[in-house]
C-alpha cells in the first residue's frame, strides 16, 4: 500500500487516465474528487462489500424456490387480494 500526505488543493495521478484531487479537508473527514474513464467502475469499500455478500446470497437460492417465488409474484399481480 502507498501511503502519500496530501492537502487540499492537492492531488495525484493512478496510472495514465485516473486523476485523485483532495478538495477539502474537514477534521477527521476528506472530501476527494476522482476523474475517470467512464468504463472505469469506482465503488466505495462498503458498497462493493455489500454487492459481493448479495451475489454470494444470490448463488445459494435454488432453482425451484426462485420458481416458486416467480409464480407467487405473477398470481399476486394477477389478484392482488388472494395474498
Amino acid at each position: 500500500m502507498l501511503v502519500i500526505r496530501r492537502r487540499a488543493g492537492e492531488g495525484f495521478l493512478i496510472g495514465d487516465s485516473i486523476e485523485v484531487d483532495i478538495l477539502e479537508v474537514d477534521g477527521n473527514q476528506v472530501k476527494i474528487g476522482i476523474r475517470a474513464p467512464r468504463e472505469t467502475s469506482i465503488l466505495r469499500r462498503e458498497i462493493a462489500a455489500t454487492r459481493a455478500s448479495n451475489l454470494d446470497s444470490a448463488h445459494e437460492v435454488e432453482a425451484k424456490t426462485l420458481e416458486e417465488a416467480s409464480k407467487r409474484l405473477r398470481l399476486s399481480t394477477l389478484n392482488p387480494k388472494q395474498y
